[in-house]
Protein backbone atom coordinates (compact mmCIF):
# COMPACT_ATOMS: atom_id res chain seq x y z
CA UNK A 1 0.00 0.00 0.00
CA UNK A 2 1.23 3.60 -0.77
CA UNK A 3 2.83 5.66 2.13
CA UNK A 4 0.59 8.00 1.89
CA UNK A 5 -2.28 7.32 0.78
CA UNK A 6 -5.69 9.17 1.40
CA UNK A 7 -3.44 11.84 2.96
CA UNK A 8 -3.90 15.52 1.83
CA UNK A 9 -0.45 17.48 1.78
CA UNK A 10 0.06 20.68 0.98
CA UNK A 11 4.17 21.63 0.04
CA UNK A 12 4.92 25.47 0.07
CA UNK A 13 7.16 26.31 -2.69
CA UNK A 14 6.75 23.79 -4.68
CA UNK A 15 5.50 25.55 -8.05
CA UNK A 16 8.87 25.25 -10.13
CA UNK A 17 10.32 22.14 -11.88
CA UNK A 18 13.91 21.53 -11.07
CA UNK A 19 12.99 22.76 -7.63
CA UNK A 20 12.79 20.55 -4.20
CA UNK A 21 9.29 21.01 -3.38
CA UNK A 22 8.29 20.26 -7.13
CA UNK A 23 10.45 16.82 -7.13
CA UNK A 24 8.92 16.53 -3.53
CA UNK A 25 5.42 16.66 -4.76
CA UNK A 26 5.90 14.53 -7.54
CA UNK A 27 7.20 11.40 -5.13
CA UNK A 28 4.34 12.46 -2.28
CA UNK A 29 1.40 11.64 -5.38
CA UNK A 30 3.58 8.38 -6.54
CA UNK A 31 2.70 7.29 -2.70
CA UNK A 32 -0.54 8.49 -3.00
CA UNK A 33 -1.23 11.72 -1.38
CA UNK A 34 -3.56 14.56 -2.95
CA UNK A 35 -0.98 17.27 -2.91
CA UNK A 36 -1.76 20.81 -3.04
CA UNK A 37 1.50 22.47 -4.59
CA UNK A 38 1.99 26.53 -4.21
CA UNK A 39 3.90 28.94 -5.54
CA UNK A 40 4.09 32.42 -6.93
CA UNK A 41 3.72 31.88 -10.66
CA UNK A 42 0.31 29.88 -11.84
CA UNK A 43 2.05 28.61 -15.66
CA UNK A 44 5.07 27.06 -13.24
CA UNK A 45 2.80 25.62 -11.00
CA UNK A 46 0.44 24.18 -13.61
CA UNK A 47 3.48 22.71 -15.09
CA UNK A 48 4.35 20.70 -11.46
CA UNK A 49 0.49 19.80 -11.42
CA UNK A 50 0.70 18.30 -15.19
CA UNK A 51 3.54 16.10 -14.01
CA UNK A 52 2.02 15.01 -11.53
CA UNK A 53 -1.34 13.93 -12.84
CA UNK A 54 0.63 12.83 -16.29
CA UNK A 55 2.16 9.95 -13.95
CA UNK A 56 -1.49 8.91 -12.54
CA UNK A 57 -0.67 11.09 -9.29
CA UNK A 58 -3.82 13.82 -8.17
CA UNK A 59 -2.89 17.50 -7.24
CA UNK A 60 -3.76 20.95 -7.63
CA UNK A 61 -2.47 24.29 -7.76
CA UNK A 62 -2.76 26.92 -4.86
CA UNK A 63 -1.12 30.64 -6.28
CA UNK A 64 0.15 32.37 -2.84
CA UNK A 65 2.67 34.83 -2.40
CA UNK A 66 4.12 33.76 1.43
CA UNK A 67 5.36 37.45 2.34
CA UNK A 68 1.61 38.63 2.40
CA UNK A 69 -0.13 37.21 5.80
CA UNK A 70 -3.77 37.51 3.81
CA UNK A 71 -2.25 35.02 0.93
CA UNK A 72 -0.91 32.57 3.64
CA UNK A 73 -4.24 32.74 5.09
CA UNK A 74 -6.54 32.68 1.87
CA UNK A 75 -3.88 29.68 1.04
CA UNK A 76 -4.45 27.44 4.56
CA UNK A 77 -8.31 28.24 3.95
CA UNK A 78 -8.16 27.22 -0.08
CA UNK A 79 -5.96 24.03 1.48
CA UNK A 80 -8.90 23.09 4.24
CA UNK A 81 -7.94 20.29 6.20
CA UNK A 82 -4.83 18.69 5.32
CA UNK A 83 -3.00 15.55 7.22
CA UNK A 84 0.30 16.65 6.30
CA UNK A 85 1.81 19.91 6.24
CA UNK A 86 5.47 20.79 4.61
CA UNK A 87 6.92 24.32 4.75
CA UNK A 88 9.85 24.23 2.23
CA UNK A 89 9.40 27.77 0.32
CA UNK A 90 12.68 29.77 1.05
CA UNK A 91 14.29 33.13 -0.07
CA UNK A 92 18.11 33.23 -0.82
CA UNK A 93 20.60 35.79 -1.14
CA UNK A 94 24.58 35.04 -1.07
CA UNK A 95 25.26 38.84 -0.42
CA UNK A 96 27.42 39.24 2.62
CA UNK A 97 26.45 41.19 5.65
CA UNK A 98 27.48 44.11 4.69
CA UNK A 99 25.81 44.20 1.50
CA UNK A 100 22.53 43.40 3.05
CA UNK A 101 19.54 45.15 2.80
CA UNK A 102 16.32 45.82 4.88
CA UNK A 103 14.15 44.55 2.08
CA UNK A 104 16.56 40.90 1.60
CA UNK A 105 16.04 40.56 5.55
CA UNK A 106 12.18 40.76 5.02
CA UNK A 107 11.93 38.29 2.47
CA UNK A 108 14.55 35.92 4.26
CA UNK A 109 12.43 36.04 7.51
CA UNK A 110 9.07 36.55 6.16
CA UNK A 111 9.42 33.59 4.21
CA UNK A 112 11.38 31.03 5.86
CA UNK A 113 10.08 31.75 9.55
CA UNK A 114 6.75 33.73 9.73
CA UNK A 115 4.49 32.04 7.07
CA UNK A 116 5.22 28.40 8.69
CA UNK A 117 4.44 29.81 11.97
CA UNK A 118 1.14 31.48 10.57
CA UNK A 119 0.61 28.72 8.55
CA UNK A 120 0.43 25.65 11.32
CA UNK A 121 -1.83 28.49 13.61
CA UNK A 122 -4.28 28.14 10.66
CA UNK A 123 -3.69 24.36 9.90
CA UNK A 124 -2.36 22.58 13.52
CA UNK A 125 -6.25 22.98 14.98
CA UNK A 126 -7.63 20.49 12.64
CA UNK A 127 -4.97 18.21 13.19
CA UNK A 128 -5.19 18.76 16.49
CA UNK A 129 -8.70 17.76 16.43
CA UNK A 130 -8.31 14.60 14.67
CA UNK A 131 -5.12 13.59 16.74
CA UNK A 132 -3.26 12.69 13.42
CA UNK A 133 -0.72 15.32 11.71
CA UNK A 134 3.15 15.23 10.26
CA UNK A 135 4.72 19.38 10.02
CA UNK A 136 7.98 19.11 8.33
CA UNK A 137 9.88 21.86 7.54
CA UNK A 138 13.02 22.02 5.41
CA UNK A 139 15.76 23.38 7.37
CA UNK A 140 19.40 23.55 6.32
CA UNK A 141 22.87 22.78 7.57
CA UNK A 142 23.97 26.47 7.43
CA UNK A 143 21.16 26.67 10.56
CA UNK A 144 24.47 25.31 12.61
CA UNK A 145 27.07 25.53 10.63
CA UNK A 146 28.47 28.98 9.99
CA UNK A 147 29.72 29.04 6.26
CA UNK A 148 32.00 31.80 5.06
CA UNK A 149 30.30 34.24 2.46
CA UNK A 150 26.66 35.52 2.75
CA UNK A 151 24.30 33.20 4.11
CA UNK A 152 24.37 34.89 7.32
CA UNK A 153 20.41 35.54 7.04
CA UNK A 154 19.46 32.40 5.43
CA UNK A 155 20.99 30.31 8.09
CA UNK A 156 19.68 32.51 11.10
CA UNK A 157 16.28 32.28 9.66
CA UNK A 158 16.56 28.28 9.44
CA UNK A 159 18.13 28.67 13.00
CA UNK A 160 14.58 30.04 14.22
CA UNK A 161 13.01 27.34 12.11
CA UNK A 162 14.95 24.94 13.82
CA UNK A 163 13.80 26.57 17.24
CA UNK A 164 9.99 26.41 16.66
CA UNK A 165 10.13 22.72 15.12
CA UNK A 166 10.95 21.84 18.82
CA UNK A 167 8.51 24.45 20.18
CA UNK A 168 5.98 22.82 17.96
CA UNK A 169 6.90 19.04 18.56
CA UNK A 170 6.77 20.36 22.47
CA UNK A 171 3.35 21.95 22.12
CA UNK A 172 1.35 19.32 20.02
CA UNK A 173 2.85 16.02 20.94
CA UNK A 174 -0.17 15.86 23.38
CA UNK A 175 -2.49 15.39 20.22
CA UNK A 176 -0.14 13.40 18.26
CA UNK A 177 0.72 15.75 15.66
CA UNK A 178 4.59 15.11 14.62
CA UNK A 179 6.92 18.03 14.00
CA UNK A 180 10.11 17.80 12.64
CA UNK A 181 12.77 19.45 9.83
CA UNK A 182 15.45 18.33 7.91
CA UNK A 183 18.68 19.89 7.63
CA UNK A 184 19.51 20.16 4.06
CA UNK A 185 22.79 20.17 2.43
CA UNK A 186 24.15 21.16 -1.14
CA UNK A 187 21.21 19.96 -2.99
CA UNK A 188 21.32 20.50 -7.04
CA UNK A 189 18.29 22.16 -7.67
CA UNK A 190 17.93 24.36 -10.38
CA UNK A 191 18.34 27.73 -7.96
CA UNK A 192 21.03 26.59 -6.08
CA UNK A 193 22.87 25.27 -8.93
CA UNK A 194 22.51 28.31 -10.84
CA UNK A 195 23.27 30.21 -7.73
CA UNK A 196 26.36 28.58 -6.45
CA UNK A 197 27.97 29.00 -10.15
CA UNK A 198 27.21 32.65 -10.53
CA UNK A 199 29.86 32.66 -7.63
CA UNK A 200 32.77 31.43 -9.79
CA UNK A 201 34.18 28.60 -11.56
CA UNK A 202 34.93 25.90 -9.73
CA UNK A 203 32.36 26.49 -6.92
CA UNK A 204 30.27 23.64 -7.15
CA UNK A 205 33.14 21.04 -7.28
CA UNK A 206 34.69 23.28 -3.98
CA UNK A 207 31.16 22.70 -2.36
CA UNK A 208 31.19 19.44 -3.34
CA UNK A 209 34.39 18.33 -2.18
CA UNK A 210 33.96 19.69 1.18
CA UNK A 211 31.30 17.09 2.07
CA UNK A 212 32.27 13.23 3.43
CA UNK A 213 30.46 11.72 0.37
CA UNK A 214 32.06 14.04 -2.12
CA UNK A 215 29.19 15.03 -3.82
CA UNK A 216 25.76 17.12 -4.21
CA UNK A 217 22.34 15.76 -3.34
CA UNK A 218 19.64 15.28 -5.90
CA UNK A 219 16.39 16.76 -5.13
CA UNK A 220 14.88 13.47 -5.04
CA UNK A 221 17.09 11.88 -2.37
CA UNK A 222 16.41 14.96 0.31
CA UNK A 223 12.39 14.24 -0.55
CA UNK A 224 12.77 10.90 0.21
CA UNK A 225 14.15 11.71 3.87
CA UNK A 226 10.76 14.31 3.89
CA UNK A 227 8.72 10.85 2.77
CA UNK A 228 9.99 9.25 6.10
CA UNK A 229 9.20 12.32 7.80
CA UNK A 230 5.91 12.43 6.64
CA UNK A 231 4.57 9.04 6.40
CA UNK A 232 3.91 7.03 9.59
CA UNK A 233 7.20 4.82 9.56
CA UNK A 234 8.57 7.75 11.39
CA UNK A 235 6.02 7.33 14.22
CA UNK A 236 7.36 7.82 17.40
CA UNK A 237 9.91 10.92 16.00
CA UNK A 238 8.85 14.42 16.66
CA UNK A 239 10.99 17.48 17.76
CA UNK A 240 14.11 16.08 15.88
CA UNK A 241 16.16 17.82 13.21
CA UNK A 242 17.45 15.16 11.16
CA UNK A 243 20.51 16.08 8.97
CA UNK A 244 20.73 14.74 5.35
CA UNK A 245 23.92 16.62 4.28
CA UNK A 246 26.30 13.86 3.17
CA UNK A 247 27.82 14.24 6.28
CA UNK A 248 28.79 17.67 6.17
CA UNK A 249 27.54 18.52 10.16
CA UNK A 250 29.48 15.28 11.22
CA UNK A 251 32.94 16.75 10.59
Amino acid sequence: MPELEGKKVLITGAGSLGGLGADTAQLFAQEGAEVLVTGRHTERGQQVVESITAAGGTARFLLADLRDLDDVAQLADEAGEVDVLVNNAAGYNVESTLKLTADDYSLMFETIVRAPFFLVQKLAPGMISRRSGSIVNVSSTAASVALPGGVSLYGSAKAALDSLTRYWAAEFAESNVRVNAVAVGPTSTDNITRTFSSLGPGMLEAMAASIPLGRWASPREIAQVLLFLASERSSFATGGVFAADGGKVAV
